[in-house]
């Protein structure tokens, strides 16, 4: 659990990190050339040779990776990018909280993942401090707010992103890294030629490809990691710090939005976040007989299956769980996606 949640924090601070930085290199630049080139960047953290431990990624993963790219590489950041255009830096980073609610929501609908009692103050606290940036309208231009609109819909595209993305998380993280990026940006590059959108110069251009690197290479792998562990709903919340990184960077490299609207929605979009990481889940449940394959260890309590010559560590091959009945603490891994 402990690992998990620091693989999910470490991918927050890969990504939240990014977006001020994102919204200052895109300037001027169109949607589409901008999500091109962080999605390129992302490529560039598979460059490293893939681990021959992992569960290899292969071709009824094919589909689901497709749509993933599609929604999470193409749609999200593209609405990112739009807008990034007209909204403040702090804001435009703490709007992307909204990903945690929804993937909470995500994660407890399409993998029966435990959300506890404190869900509906969680959801009610992170709407509320939406409601305080987008009626403050820190750092805001439009008249009517699209821009946090267009915001708040790349966050609700990386939830469904992110849930759809669970049943990936249990095979090789760097090749799912390296075909999303490279779906994503072909589809975007094609998209801006067709468009004619202006690429940035040269010098923001190599700033947005390392800004992918980082936000969105080396943060979806330490993301698949966590989600392995620890589940959808949970990664998600945890990797709800991301926009508070953001927002802080932000007010570092000077953004003037940041007033009372964003110092409220602060508060309690990070009370909200305390609630939910902060919750416990132990009880007695059942585990069915399944078989299946993914990276797994022996001293984990759930795989008691024997290797001849015997074998420590980690390793992937097809295996086998009898039915079996405890109590424990534990998170929405694999074996635990139950009520």
């Amino acid at each position: 659990m402990a690992r998990g949640a620091l693989l999910a924090l470490s991918a927050a601070v890969a990504f939240g990190a990014t977006t001020p930085a994102v919204k200052a290199l895109s300037e001027g630049a169109g949607a589409f050339p901008t999500a091109t080139l962080l999605y390129a960047g992302s490529m560039l953290a598979t460059l490293v040779p893939a681990s021959t431990r992992e569960a290899p990624l292969g071709s009824r993963h094919v589909p689901r990776l497709v749509i993933v790219a599609v929604i999470g590489a193409v749609i999200a950041p593209v609405c990112l990018a739009v807008g990034l255009s007209s909204t403040g830096g702090a804001a435009s980073s703490l709007l992307l909280n909204f990903e945690t609610v929804f993937t909470a929501i995500l994660g407890w609908r399409l993998y029966r993942e435990h959300v506890g009692r404190r869900f509906a103050l969680v959801v009610a606290m992170m709407v509320a401090g939406g409601a305080c940036l987008v009626v403050s309208r820190e750092g805001a231009t439009g008249s009517l707010g699209w821009g946090a609109v267009a915001i708040v819909a790349a966050a609700c595209a990386w939830a469904v992103d992110s849930a759809l993305t669970r049943p990936l998380a249990d095979v090789d993280p760097v090749k799912v890294t390296r075909y999303k990026g490279a779906i994503g940006a072909t589809v975007t590059l094609a998209a801006s030629l067709v468009t004619g959108s202006p690429f940035p110069r040269a010098t923001a251009a190599a700033g947005l490809l390392l800004a992918g690197l980082l936000g969105y290479g080396v943060s979806l792998r330490f993301y698949l990691g966590a989600q392995r562990i620890i589940g959808a709903g949970r990664t998600g919340t945890i990797f709800g710090t991301a926009p508070f990184v953001g927002a802080l960077v932000a007010w570092a490299m000077g953004d003037t939005g940041v007033g009372l609207g964003t110092a409220g929605a602060a508060a309690l979009m990070g009370s909200a976040l305390v609630f939910q990481a902060t919750e416990k889940h132990a009880h007695a449940h059942t585990h069915e007989a399944v078989e299946h394959e993914h990276l797994h260890r022996h001293d984990d309590g759930h795989h008691d299956h024997a290797h001849e010559p015997p074998f420590e560590g980690e390793h992937s091959h097809a295996h086998r769980h009898e039915p079996t009945t405890h109590d424990h603490a534990h998170g929405a891994d694999l074996h635990h996606q139950h009520h």
